[in-house]
């Protein structure tokens, strides 16, 4: 079985290659699917947002000898107030209950209750209230907060690459990751919190991070490629997928599993909310980070790109000098299957075989 090490270096030499350009349109297709059914669970059964998005009041009792749920829903049930209402466990000794908007001698009243039936003292038990108001604020920065970095993200790679077609293409790509982000964690029921758009944010940075690396794999590759009848452009953008495939698998799974931790204690074993808000998010967004920067970004900037002038008649040179070579029907056949990487020009982006060989020394 061939190691991680040597498929690294068959990829980049070109001397193997996986076909990602050329059967893009099998992962659009697994793409829109998956798009379509987070869509449907963001709107059934729905985000579930937390109190700082929806207003209302909170109660957290800590020092609990048996943080069950049941003495809470007993007095919520008691109150009027089960509708709207949740209670979460937190850690070993807390408990969090949070109802709908109650004015100050109703939270008092629920508030000593609850001290009541988890026999905890008054100083154990906050209580606190967050209006309409400053919950419609939050929504509004945090949605406000999204435009701009989608701006500045697609203005900074328009600017770097000197191109607007890279920026669109790898902002297509990003909003995948929102969109799969968010309809996983719909379907898990967790609330949305501060944390959870900290965590929204910091994965569109890593997915971006991972689509720049092979965008500029790619410029590389496709510098003079109008000078050469060897390879199209999309030969030579496949290929620096391949180029930066290990890389980006290694960075995914180094990222992913310190996160899949930190989400298995905080849901399962400390049952803390924030950190279990931020990890689903980062788990989810960064999986579908990496594979949207290669599956998707690439074969969307060569569609993006196809159209051009440079990129079509440098293709019908390729194809002619193919004809030339192999016949005409071998070389259309060829197109048609889209190589995935041609060989490379000697001395050019030969990986490890490129570097200085060390002298050995003299005994």
């Amino acid at each position: 079985m061939i190691s991680l090490a040597a498929l690294g270096n068959e990829l980049y030499s070109g001397r193997t290659s996986l076909p990602f350009v050329p059967r893009r349109r099998l992962w659009y297709t697994i793409a829109v699917v998956v798009i379509v059914v987070s869509a449907v669970l963001v709107v059934k059964p729905g985000l579930n947002p937390g109190i700082d998005f929806k207003g209302g009041s909170e109660i957290t009792i800590t020092g609990v000898a048996d943080p069950s749920e049941g003495p809470a829903n007993d007095i919520l049930n008691d109150e009027g107030l089960s509708a709207g209402s949740s209670v979460t466990t937190m850690g070993s000794s807390s408990v969090r209950v949070q109802a709908s908007e109650l004015d100050k001698s109703r939270l008092d009243a629920l508030a000593s209750a609850l001290a009541t039936a988890y026999r905890v003292d008054a100083g154990n038990v906050s209580a606190t209230t967050i209006g309409p108001t400053w919950s419609s604020d939050v929504t509004s920065k945090a949605i406000r907060g999204l435009v701009i970095f989608f701006l500045l993200v697609g203005g900074l790679i328009w600017i770097y690459f000197r191109t607007w077609k890279m920026a669109v293409a790898a902002l297509l790509a990003l909003g995948h990751d929102i969109i799969i982000t968010v309809g996983v964690y719909a379907a898990s029921g967790f609330e949305v919190t501060p944390a959870t758009i900290i965590g929204v944010l910091t994965i569109l940075g890593y997915s971006l991070y991972d689509t720049v690396v092979v965008f500029d794999k790619i410029r590389e590759n496709t510098a003079h490629f109008d000078t050469q009848t060897r390879s199209t452009y999309s030969e030579l953008a496949n290929l620096a997928v391949n180029q930066t495939f290990i890389r980006s698998v290694n960075t995914s799974v180094v990222g992913v599993l310190p996160v899949a931790s930190l989400l298995v204690v905080g849901a399962f074993i400390l049952g803390a909310g924030t950190l279990r808000d931020i990890a689903l998010t980062l788990f989810i967004g960064m999986i579908a980070g990496t594979l949207s920067s290669i599956f998707l970004a690439t074969p969307l900037l060569v569609d993006l790109r196809s159209r051009e002038r440079s990129v079509v008649d440098q293709a019908e040179r390729v194809v002619a000098r193919r004809a030339a070579q192999a016949g005409d029907d071998e070389a259309q056949a060829a197109v048609a299957a889209a190589p995935a990487a041609a060989p490379l020009i000697p001395g050019h982006h030969l990986g490890v075989s490129a570097q200085p060989k060390r002298r050995r020394k003299r005994s």
